[in-house]
């Protein structure tokens, strides 16, 4: 049921008394046990704890009680939120000893108040420093789509979970394209809301005006409900025809055949033609990389002075650099934030909702160093965000949803609106997917075993 319900046919099965939430919970888990060596999407299983919130699921339901919209429905959250009882790795071997939390991060603590089970931690790159979740201590978390390529990080052990059917949800985190990339690369749906729309607390930082949480899931309608309840809030239908354009310049340049063509099935299905350029794009890039460099830089920095050699090489090099950059440096790209985010404010009050790739290429192969910038050779996992980045520092609300390919690898594109407008976005999103254009995709028979 795990592997292809969706989160209502779950909860309501619960709700209704036709399935106990326990059983899921131990077909999870044993689920879990059985197929996550295959993708190395989950470091910590909760088995004590999830049967024991599944049994109070069902005691609920035995009492006439409400267990919320998401009854028994079993999902994992990224190793940087918070978790009671256990250390927050934030996928860093030196935190395995950490002290353990005191108590869930809030978005965590939502979800179960929905109903939901938590039946383990998934994998990232150390510090969420990555796009690709090659972690040198916790393994690299391959793509249910073809085992030999990348899930996208920083938040691939999430997605990779959802796509390959062990939770139906997962939580991730989104700081320069860390839930959209893998929900492209892995074919489902994912979404980074706008600024402060979502409660971070709880979570490990890593830039902390860069830094959102987000859900991982495999429709429109179970990321709008989801998003409802990490949120707070109450979205309405909307019955405006929205506004659309495809972005154009930098989000056309470099994108692959394949990634192109998909969006221009899209824009052709929503017979639009117009064509949007986000100014300064490439700009907004360079600036996010080097407040990503030198907050996260600053962040680490006493810890780099005691225990440099405990990090992840990569990881510590590019902290290493952010903690020296000039202060000026750092300055500017801050004032070009302000700028960009009233750049972008000025082109949404134009349009409606924007629509770009989210990556320029399908996953890359797990050993495919480079792939080609402006005809370059470059580092194919730093690129991997080239068409997200720029949205993290308009700090708008961004959904990554899957293209429906017939054959192939997964294609994500972006979906982007202005705050306040989330309404407007899902409902689009639903209505392509009912229309067949926007689908999850799903990964290789052989990755699926009955429970």
């Amino acid at each position: 049921m795990i592997h292809s319900a969706s989160i209502l046919d779950i909860a309501n099965a619960v709700r209704s008394g036709t399935v106990k939430s326990v059983d899921l919970a131990n077909a999870a888990l044993e689920d879990i046990s059985a197929r996550n060596s295959a993708t190395n999407s989950f470091t910590r299983v909760l088995t004590e704890s999830a049967i024991e919130a599944a049994f109070e699921v069902d005691r609920k339901v035995a009492n006439g009680i409400d267990p919320g919209p998401l009854a028994g429905v079993p999902f994992g959250a990224k190793d940087l939120y918070d978790i009671a009882g256990f250390p927050t790795t934030a996928g860093a071997k030196m935190r395995i000893g950490a002290e353990p939390a005191k108590r869930d991060a809030v978005v965590v603590t939502r979800l179960k108040a929905a109903g939901a089970v938590l039946v383990g931690t998934t994998n990232m790159d150390e510090y969420a420093y990555g796009f690709a979740t090659v972690n040198p201590h916790f393994g690299t978390t391959r793509n249910p789509h073809d085992l030999n390529r990348l899930a996208g990080g920083s938040s691939g052990g999430s997605a990779a979970a959802v796509a390959a059917g062990l939770v139906p949800l997962s939580l991730g985190s989104d700081t320069n394209g860390s839930i959209r990339v893998p929900a492209a690369l892995c074919g489902i749906w994912g979404i980074r809301p706008a600024d402060g729309a979502i409660s971070v607390e709880g979570t490990f930082p890593f830039v902390e005006i860069l830094d959102t949480v987000g859900p991982f899931v495999r429709s429109a309608g179970e990321l709008e409900l989801v998003y409802e309840l990490l949120s707070g809030t109450k979205l309405a239908v909307s019955t405006i025809a929205p506004r659309i354009a495809r972005l154009d310049g930098w989000y056309a340049r470099n994108g692959s055949p394949e990634v192109l063509d998909a969006l221009d099935q899209v824009m052709a299905h929503l017979g639009v033609d117009d064509v949007a350029e986000m100014p300064e794009s490439e700009t907004a890039r360079s600036a996010s990389y080097l407040i990503t460099a030198a907050q996260g830089g600053a962040l680490h920095l006493e810890t780099m002075r005691s225990r440099a050699m405990e990090y992840d090489p990569a990881v510590r090099d590019r902290l290493l650099a952010g903690a020296m950059l000039p202060t000026a440096l750092y300055l500017k790209a801050m004032e070009f934030r302000s700028f960009f985010r009233e750049r972008v404010k000025t082109l949404l009050d134009q349009y409606d909702i924007l629509i770009a790739p989210t990556t320029p290429v399908v996953a890359p192969r797990i050993d495919q160093a480079t792939m080609l910038v402006d005809g370059t050779p470059a580092p194919a996992r730093a690129n991997l965000g080239l068409y997200t980045q720029p949205l993290s520092l308009a700090g708008i609300p961004v959904a990554s949803a899957p293209f429906h390919v017939t054959s192939g690898l997964p294609i994500g594109l972006q979906f982007a609106t202005a705050p306040g407008r989330e309404a407007m976005l899902f409902t689009l999103l639903r209505e392509l997917e009912r229309d067949g254009v926007l689908k999850t995709t799903k990964p290789p028979v052989r990755l699926f075993v009955p429970i």
